[in-house]
């Protein structure tokens, strides 16, 4: 399951990080990746260990914890902390799969889903498309407007294209779902999905109480919660 949400980030908190990257001081990417994925990745990060970082992932988190639509989609049980990734100049990330699990002992995030937050107007560069691999060969190629998002499952194979001209800036999380099966979060997903279609065209109805109550009975049937 693939959700693409519009302006997850308002055009504020957009100018704010813009502002903030101007400044921010950058690593190289490679230290963030596996030992096989840092042999194709080439970008770069700002240092998580700046104040500047400490700015731009607060309002990364806050947005993301805001957006109704990606909260019911993937329904969180925990996230990792954003990184910030700029592509120039030819870099890209080749093919490679997410790490299963982030973090250490006492904060490790099973990364179920991985999202990826446009921080750059797409007019302003070329390629740094994020393609996602399917199966028989698919790829499908995303290059949202800024302060969009798209989430997507971070068990598949993907890759983010040469960006040719100008700055690809973008930031990534990845959840830990309450739903650990892919297929259970599609289900409920469809299902609240419906039950919006219902409620914007007959508002509190005896059909949309019915998707409500089959949503939340599988919710709680499904819902891995700890606490």
């Amino acid at each position: 399951m693939i959700v693409c949400v519009p302006d997850v980030l308002t055009a504020q908190e957009l100018g704010a990080i813009r502002a903030e990257l101007q400044s921010a001081p950058f690593v190289d990417g490679a230290g963030t990746a596996g030992w096989s994925a840092r042999t194709v990745k080439k970008n770069q990060q700002i240092d998580t260990s700046s104040a500047s970082y400490a700015r731009v992932a607060d309002i990364v988190r806050t947005a993301f914890r805001r957006n109704g639509l990606l909260q019911a989609a993937l329904l969180p049980a925990a996230n990792t902390q954003p990184l910030f990734n700029r592509y120039a100049g030819g870099m890209e990330y080749g093919a490679h799969v997410d790490a299963p699990v982030m973090g250490g002992m006492g904060n490790a995030v099973r990364t179920d889903i991985a999202i990826t937050v446009f921080l750059s107007d797409p007019r302003s560069y070329d390629g740094g498309e994020l393609v996602t691999h399917a199966s028989g060969g698919m790829e499908y190629a995303f290059k949202l407007e800024a302060g969009a998002a798209i989430a997507y499952p971070a068990n598949t194979l993907h890759h983010v294209g040469p960006v040719t001209r100008g700055v690809r800036d973008a930031a990534i999380i990845w959840v830990q779902s309450m739903v650990r099966d892919p297929a259970r979060r599609e289900l409920l997903w469809d299902l609240e999905s419906a039950k919006r279609d219902i409620f914007g065209r007959e508002g509190k109805s005896q059909a949309f109480d019915t998707v409500s109550r089959s949503h939340a009975n599988l919710l709680r049937m499904w819902a891995d919660v700890v606490g």
